[in-house]
């Protein structure tokens, strides 16, 4: 049963780390020319593959389980805890949204200020590229690991996230730069309420707890935390829009 849970849980998050690497990859190609960009693009990614086949079936073999699912439930209550945190503020106003496009723009406009190399090959696109990648990259490498080796579904761990990141590079060729479209705020407010379900459920069985149901607790767990988020997201929605009826009543 969890399985589903967890593919989409990769895919999701993936999806958003595949989102932001395409919007440097966009801009290093669009100012800076595409070949330099996609050379760089493309070692940042057989590197990536080189240390997931390296490390991943390493820490799912040769790591006890028990210590395995603590660790990584710590780290996913971490990581999904700080996502929910920022994904609730920016639903209420408290911070501002993350903008795609506005993002795309800055980028292009640092990139248009670099001198161009000479020669058909360009240093700055192709360390751009392979930085961004590289570093989303990662991410993306840290959830498959995190939530496919404890359960011992790496496998389906990577092929989510392999499916992520080619329907993201395909809506990109076919969007361009139509990347504020995509509603990453809800995006990331769902990965925060599946890794923070999946890091309970996991820290609690590397702690020797025996959940009613099995897997099947990850829905409860899931239900659970997204009640909470939804009274919090209400709560200081609505504390944020009485701020100005004060000011008025003051004034």
């Amino acid at each position: 049963m969890s399985d589903p849970i967890l593919a989409l849980a990769v895919f999701v998050a993936c999806a958003v780390e595949a989102v932001e690497a395409l919007t440097i990859v966009l801009a290093s190609g669009v100012t800076r020319g595409w070949r330099s960009t996609l050379e760089g693009a493309a070692t940042a990614l057989a590197l990536l593959a080189a240390l997931v086949l390296a490390f991943g079936p390493a820490i799912a073999h040769l790591v006890p389980l028990g210590a395995l699912r603590t660790v990584v439930g710590v780290l996913l209550l971490i990581f999904g805890l700080q996502w929910l945190r920022k994904a609730i503020l920016r639903a209420t106003g408290y911070r501002s949204l993350h903008d795609e496009d506005a993002i795309y723009r800055r980028e292009v406009a640092e990139l248009s200020s670099i001198p161009r190399s000479r020669g058909g090959w360009d240093a700055t696109a192709f360390t751009v590229s392979f930085k961004g990648v590289f570093l989303e990259g990662m991410e993306v490498v840290v959830i498959v690991i995190t939530l496919g080796a404890p359960s011992g579904r790496l496998a389906l761990a990577a092929a989510a996230a392999g499916a992520a990141v080619l329907v993201v590079a395909v809506a990109g060729l076919a969007v361009h730069r139509q990347l504020a479209e995509v509603p990453e705020n809800a995006m990331k407010m769902a990965v925060g309420l599946l890794l923070t379900s999946f890091g309970t459920f996991w820290l609690g069985e590397g702690a020797g707890l025996s959940w009613p149901g099995k897997d099947a607790a990850i829905l409860a767990l899931l239900g659970f935390f997204s009640i909470v988020t939804f009274a919090l997201v209400r709560l200081l929605g609505s504390d944020q829009r009485a701020e100005p009826e004060i000011r008025e009543e003051a004034a």
